[in-house]
């Protein structure tokens, strides 16, 4: 595991980002072209574009060209298990809080 530790803070930095998070759910559902994505999280263009790079280059999305047109999905499904893990654990965490 301790081999794997510079990995797996790339793929956390990854994740901590807000609208990568939304990305990410929101090709939960299935492929999906930038202008789709742009139009569903109301985000522009090239800063959906800036995300979803930035997500195939740690591996969490893979690319698929139809002729002119670009489709993005998860790249593999327990990516979505781990984020609704992440989400309990943080309702959680929160619903125990005292102070902060």
């Amino acid at each position: 595991m301790h081999s794997h530790l510079p990995s797996l803070a790339f793929l956390a930095k990854s994740l901590a980002d807000e609208n990568r998070l939304r990305i990410l759910l929101a090709l939960g559902n299935g492929k999906k072209a930038v202008t789709h994505l742009v139009e569903e999280l109301q985000l522009s263009q090239p800063l959906v574009s800036h995300h979803l790079k930035e997500l195939k280059r740690s591996l969490l999305v893979k690319v698929e060209r139809r002729g002119p047109f670009v489709f993005y999905e998860v790249a593999d499904p327990r990516i979505m298990g781990i984020l609704a893990g992440l989400a309990e654990l943080v309702q959680d965490l929160l619903a125990n809080r005292k102070t902060f």
